[in-house]
C-alpha cells in the first residue's frame, strides 16, 4: 500500500467511524493524480462518501501536488431538494469526526435567507450543497430565490476554483447539457485551466455520450473514468451488496388505481420492516397516502351494494408521506419519521416520489415502484435490500401502465410513454433486479435545450429590462418536471381586503419556503378569492406588488389564502389557513433588498469614509493572502477608492442626525433616522466609478483604469455592464440647449469633494461627467474621443472572461461586506 493510500484509509476510518477500510474505488478517487470526471459505480456503494471524504483528504492531508490540483470549493449538486439536508448532515458529521470543523465550512443552498454568507469567504475551503435548480441557476448568473444584486458573486465563485460533483445525472433533464456546456465555457471563455474548476458526473447507469453537447463532445474521449475494478469486485462487502436478492414481480394494481394499490401494499408489507412505495408524481403520492389511511371492507348492506371505505387503526404501523413540496421544518420531520432507526412491531410504510430515487442511504425490505424510465428504475431498485441483509424477505413489485392507451397517456407524466413502454418490456423479462441480475441496457439521452456561448455571455449583464423582465433560463436548468417557484406564508392586516404587505417586511427565511409547481401556482394565484393574496417583491421600487408568476421566483402569500397542509405539503386546493413558521420570531431576518437600499451602511455605528475604507482594505489583504489573482493590485486600488461617492451631497444628506463630527464625510451610521434620498435610485458607487474613470484623475494609471472603475461600480451588484437612468428618476433642470445627463441619481456636473480615503490617500475635488453612458465615442472633455462605459466594460468581459471578471467582483464585495459586518458586530458589543 502506498503512503498516500495508507494516509487516506486512516482518514476515511476516522471520518466515517467505520470498521472497514474504504472501498478500492473510493481510495482511487481520492489518490488519483487527476480527479476522475466520470464515475460509474452501482448504487448503494458510497459514491457520496467517495466524493466528499476524498475531496476533504485531498485538500487537507494529500501531498502538495494533489492539494494544489484540488479546487477549494466542493459544489455538490443533487437532482432532488429533499436530499440536500441528508447530504449536508453527512458532510457535517464527516468533517466533525475528521477534526476539520474549523478549516472547512458546509453550506446548504435552499433559497431564502441563508444562515451563513458562503460567498463572503472566498478564500476558505467550503462544501456547498444544493439542488440543480439552486446551483445551476447561480452558475448562470440568475440565482433562483436569491437577491438579484448578489447573483454575480455566486456566478464568479461557483465558476472559479470549484469542484462540481453532479450526483445521479440520469435525473437532471436539460440541466445535464448545461453542466457539460459550462465546463466547456470555463476553458473557452477565460483561463486554459478552466478557472480552476473541474466537473465530476456520477451515475450507476451513466454513459459518456450523455455529455456529448456541441461544445463539450470533443473532450469526452480524454475524460478520466472511474469504474469498479477487479479489486472492488473481490471486496467482501461489495460482493454481498452486488449479490443481494431482489425478487421481482408485477403488481396487480396499475398506475392511477390508488384504492387497489393501497390494498395490495397493505397485504405485501411485512410487520417490523420498512416498505417504500415510489410514485412518479406528487399528486398520485398524495392520493395513495389518503387511500392508505383507509381500508376497503364489505359494507353490511344489501347484496350488490357498493363497497364503502372505513378507517382502520393499526396500533403501531407508521405511515409517512414524503415528497419535495414541504417547508423545511415539516420536510425534516417527515424524513425523520420515515427513516429513523427504530421500527415498531408493525413497521413503516413510506409513500414517496422521486425524492427517494437517489442519494438516500436507506434499505427497504419491500419496494413498490411505478414504472419509470430504466435509469430511474435502477436507482429505485437500489433502495431495496441495499446491503444484502434481507435476502429471505426482500421483494420488489412494479406497477404497470393501464392497458388502454388513453388511460396510459393520462398517467405517463412526467415521462414519455415510449420510455415507460420500453421499461415495461425489460421488467417482464426479469425475475430479480439485484445488481448482478440487471441486464446491460444502452440508454440514450436526448438534449432538448442546450445553452450556447452567446446565451452565457448575454447572461453576464444582470440589468433587467425596463419592464423588470430577465432572460429566462428555465429551459437550461431542468426539463423532466416543471420548474418550481418558492412560496412563503405570512399574515398582515388587510382591512380592505387587498392591501399589500408592508415594505418593511423582512426577506424570506429559507425555513419558510415551500416549493410549488409553477403552473399549479399560476392557477392558484389567478383564483378570484386569492388574487389579492399573492405578492412579489419589486427590486426597483422596493415594494410588494402583484406580478406575473415566473419560474424560480419567490412569492409571499397571505396565510388566510391557504394552499398548504403540514401533513401533505403544497396543496393548491387546501382552503385552510396556513400557520406561518413560528420559530422565525427568534431568527435573524434581513430587509428585502432594492435599488436604493444601503443596508450595509446602517450598521449601528458611525464610521468615516476613511475608517471604513481602511477596514475594507484590511479585509481584502486577508483574502488575498490566500488567493493570488493576477489583478491583486487593481483590487487594492478599487478597495481604496470604492466609497468616494459617499461624499456626494445626496448621500450625506440622507444620514441620520447626530454625526459625531459634522464636518466629516461619513460612510456608515446608526440604524435609525436615515432619510430617503433626495434623488430617487441614487447609487453612490456610480459616482465613485465615474470619478475614477475620469482620465484627469492621475492617481489611477490608464492601463488599469477600466477594471478599477468596473470593480468600484459593481461593488453592490447594482451598477455593472451598463449605465442608464431608471423610471421615475429626478431630472436635472436643463441649461441651454442640452439637457444634462442623469443616471441612478447622479447628474452631469455633480461634484465629489476633496475626501480622505484613508491609507494616506486624499482625493481632489472632482466634477462628474456622465458622457460615457452614451453609446459611441465620447465627444467632449474630459472623455473626448474615448470609448463609452459599455464599450470599455464589454472589452473587460471579453478580455478577462465573464467568469474571472465576476470572480474579481466577488472578492472586492466580500471584503466590503465583511468589513461592514465586523463593524456592526463591534457596535453591538459596545
Amino acid at each position: 500500500m502506498t503512503d498516500a493510500k495508507k494516509s487516506y484509509e486512516e482518514f476515511f476510518r476516522r471520518a466515517t467511524n467505520a470498521a472497514h477500510a474504504p472501498f478500492p474505488f473510493q481510495a482511487a478517487f481520492a489518490t488519483a493524480s487527476e480527479i476522475p470526471s466520470l464515475v460509474q459505480v452501482p448504487t448503494g456503494l458510497g459514491k457520496t462518501a467517495m466524493a466528499v471524504i476524498g475531496w476533504l483528504w485531498r485538500r487537507n492531508h494529500a501531498g502538495p501536488g494533489l492539494r494544489e490540483a484540488t479546487p477549494r470549493r466542493l459544489v455538490y449538486c443533487l437532482p432532488m431538494r429533499a436530499l440536500v439536508e441528508q447530504t449536508h448532515k453527512n458532510a457535517k458529521e464527516w468533517i466533525d469526526a475528521a477534526g476539520l470543523a474549523d478549516q472547512v465550512d458546509v453550506h446548504m443552498l435552499m433559497g431564502g435567507e441563508e444562515k451563513s454568507d458562503w460567498d463572503t469567504n472566498p478564500e476558505r475551503d467550503a462544501i456547498i450543497i444544493g439542488t440543480q435548480d439552486m446551483l445551476i441557476s447561480r452558475a448562470l448568473n440568475r440565482g433562483y430565490a436569491m437577491s438579484r444584486a448578489r447573483w454575480p458573486m455566486a456566478f464568479g465563485l461557483l465558476n472559479t476554483d470549484s469542484l462540481w460533483v453532479f450526483d445521479e445525472i440520469q435525473l437532471m433533464g436539460s440541466g445535464l447539457a448545461t453542466t457539460a456546456q459550462l465546463e466547456a465555457f470555463r476553458h473557452s471563455l477565460g483561463a486554459k485551466d478552466g478557472n480552476g474548476c473541474r466537473s465530476v458526473w456520477m451515475s450507476a447507469t451513466m454513459q459518456p455520450d450523455w455529455l456529448g453537447t456541441v461544445d463539450f463532445k470533443a473532450k469526452i474521449p480524454s475524460l478520466p473514468v472511474l469504474k469498479l475494478e477487479d479489486e472492488d469486485q473481490r471486496h467482501f462487502e461489495i460482493k454481498k451488496r452486488r449479490s443481494a436478492a431482489k425478487p421481482l414481480k408485477q403488481a396487480k394494481a396499475t398506475m392511477g388505481d390508488a384504492a387497489d394499490l393501497a390494498t395490495e401494499i397493505r397485504a405485501a408489507h411485512k410487520p417490523g420492516t420498512l416498505t417504500i412505495v415510489v410514485m412518479n408524481t406528487v399528486k398520485r403520492a398524495c392520493e395513495l397516502f389518503d387511500q392508505m389511511n383507509k381500508s376497503v371492507v364489505p359494507a353490511k348492506a344489501k347484496k350488490g351494494a357498493a363497497l364503502v371505505a372505513a378507517p382502520v387503526v393499526v396500533a403501531s404501523l407508521k405511515l409517512v408521506l414524503l415528497h419535495s413540496r414541504f417547508r423545511p421544518e415539516e420536510r425534516t420531520a417527515q424524513m425523520k419519521a420515515a427513516f429513523d432507526d427504530s421500527l415498531s412491531d408493525d413497521g413503516t410504510i413510506v409513500i414517496s416520489t422521486q425524492v427517494i430515487e437517489a442519494g438516500v442511504d436507506v434499505s427497504a425490505t419491500t419496494l413498490f415502484t411505478e414504472v419509470a424510465p430504466w435509469a430511474s428504475l435502477v436507482q429505485r431498485f437500489g433502495r431495496c435490500n441495499r446491503f444484502g441483509t434481507a435476502n429471505e424477505l426482500a421483494s420488489v413489485r412494479w406497477i404497470g401502465l393501464p392497458a388502454a392507451e388513453k388511460d396510459a397517456e393520462k398517467v405517463r407524466f412526467p415521462y414519455e410513454l415510449s420510455d415507460l413502454r420500453a421499461a415495461e418490456k425489460q421488467l417482464r423479462a426479469l425475475k430479480d433486479v439485484g445488481v448482478q441480475s440487471l441486464p446491460h441496457v444502452t440508454l440514450t439521452y436526448k438534449h432538448t435545450h442546450v445553452i450556447r456561448r452567446k446565451d452565457l455571455i448575454d447572461l453576464f449583464d444582470t440589468t433587467a429590462d425596463l419592464a423588470g423582465n430577465d432572460i429566462d433560463i428555465d429551459r437550461f436548468v431542468r426539463e423532466i418536471e416543471e420548474t418550481d417557484v418558492r412560496v412563503f406564508w405570512r399574515e398582515w392586516d388587510q382591512p380592505k381586503g387587498f392591501e399589500p404587505p408592508p415594505s418593511t417586511s423582512p426577506s424570506p427565511h429559507r425555513n419558510e419556503l415551500c416549493s410549488a409547481p409553477v403552473g399549479d401556482f399560476r392557477d392558484f394565484a389567478k383564483e378570484p378569492k386569492r388574487k389579492n393574496s399573492v405578492w412579489r417583491w419589486d427590486f426597483l421600487d422596493e415594494v410588494w406588488m402583484r406580478a406575473e408568476v415566473a419560474p424560480g421566483q419567490v412569492y409571499l402569500v397571505h396565510a388566510d389564502a391557504g394552499g398548504y397542509s403540514p401533513s401533505s405539503g403544497w396543496d393548491s386546493n387546501s382552503p385552510d389557513r396556513v400557520q406561518p413558521i413560528a420559530s422565525l420570531a427568534k431568527s435573524k431576518t434581513t430587509p428585502n433588498e432594492g435599488t436604493e437600499s444601503e443596508d450595509l451602511s446602517h450598521i449601528g455605528v458611525w464610521q468615516t469614509i476613511a475608517q471604513h475604507t481602511d477596514d475594507v482594505c484590511n479585509e481584502l489583504d486577508r483574502i488575498l493572502k490566500h488567493l493570488k489573482p493576477r489583478e491583486a493590485a487593481q483590487l487594492r486600488l478599487a478597495a481604496r477608492w470604492h466609497d468616494w461617492g459617499k461624499a456626494h451631497s445626496v448621500f450625506q444628506q440622507a444620514l441620520p442626525n447626530g454625526a459625531p463630527i459634522p464636518a466629516q464625510y461619513w460612510a456608515k451610521a446608526v440604524r435609525t433616522g436615515w432619510k430617503r434620498y433626495t434623488r430617487k435610485h441614487f447609487r453612490h458607487e456610480l459616482a465613485s466609478a465615474i470619478a475614477v474613470l475620469d482620465p484627469t484623475n492621475r492617481a489611477i494609471d490608464d492601463e488599469v483604469r477600466d477594471l478599477v472603475a468596473y470593480l468600484i461600480a459593481a461593488h453592490h451588484g447594482k451598477v455593472r455592464l451598463s449605465i442608464r437612468s431608471l423610471p421615475e428618476e429626478s431630472r436635472p433642470a436643463a441649461t441651454g440647449r442640452t439637457a444634462p445627463r442623469f443616471a441612478r441619481g447622479v447628474w452631469d456636473a455633480d461634484t465629489l469633494p476633496h475626501t480622505n480615503l484613508g491609507g494616506g490617500v486624499m482625493t481632489h475635488t472632482a466634477t462628474l461627467s456622465l458622457e460615457p453612458m452614451e453609446l459611441g465615442l465620447c465627444e467632449s472633455a474630459p472623455f473626448t474621443d474615448q470609448p463609452s462605459w459599455l464599450e470599455r466594460m464589454l472589452g473587460l468581459r471579453d478580455t478577462l472572461g465573464p467568469f474571472h471578471l465576476a470572480y474579481l467582483e466577488a472578492i472586492l464585495r466580500a471584503a466590503d461586506m465583511r468589513a461592514s459586518a465586523a463593524a456592526a458586530k463591534g457596535a453591538a458589543h459596545v
